[in-house]
């Protein structure tokens, strides 16, 4: 319920700052948006990223001690109200993102920029793993000139480990559609699927194993 709110409060304030209609090319669109800073609520504040597959993304967030909620969506397009079957075309810009609902107190965004560096192939170009095409695309989103600021330092540093460019774009955040209710928690819900089996538990062990002081099970 919260996301769905939000999504209607993104959409009136998008309005403010720019208009989204699928005449304009996403170049277009990344110079003229504004990004949207979402306020917080109840003490929580929300982050969006995409990095491949929304169900290995939504469970490796959900992982990290302080993430209350990690929901799957889709950002980044120049349509409204993307579906899984539009965005699959590749034609309406949007990628698989995901909504981090997060405690400031317990974890900060600059980690959280860490976790979406923790299992994932950073030079890989519009796809990750077997993931292939512009709606798998690595999207790093930011709603203050802070978290840009915390973007662009960490992609500089990254840059020094390998030789191939960081493929990660950075984009203003500006709207979140929440995708359809059969993706929420799909790993959890899903854990005989061959694609879950495959490649999202090797994901996420792949984070763990990387980043155990952040997990949730190590926190208790």
């Amino acid at each position: 319920m919260i996301s769905r709110f939000l999504k209607i409060f993104l959409f009136s304030s998008l309005t403010l700052f720019s208009s989204c209609s699928e005449a304009q090319s996403p170049d277009k669109e990344k110079i003229n948006q504004e990004p949207v800073e979402v306020p917080l609520e109840n003490g929580l504040a929300r982050a969006y990223f995409a990095s491949g597959c929304f169900w290995c993304v939504e469970a490796i967030y959900e992982s990290v001690y302080g993430v209350e909620e990690s929901i799957s969506g889709y950002a980044g397009g120049h349509t409204q109200n993307p579906t899984y079957a539009s965005s699959n075309t590749g034609k309406t810009g949007h990628a698989e993102a995901v909504e981090i609902i997060y405690d400031p107190k317990k974890v900060s965004f600059s980690t959280l920029v860490d976790v979406y560096y923790g299992s994932q192939n950073p030079t890989q170009i519009n796809g990750q793993g077997p993931d292939h095409g512009s709606q798998y695309r690595s999207i790093l989103f930011y709603q203050n000139e802070n978290q840009k600021s915390i973007i662009e330092n960490k992609i500089e540093e990254l840059q020094k480990e390998y030789s191939k460019p960081i493929a990660t774009e950075v984009m203003p955040f500006t709207i979140f559609w929440v995708a359809e209710d059969y993706h929420q928690d799909y790993k959890k819900r899903n854990p005989n699927n061959s694609y879950i089996r495959q490649v999202s538990n090797p994901r996420l062990a792949k984070f763990k194993e990387k980043f155990p002081e952040l997990l949730k099970e190590n926190r208790k």
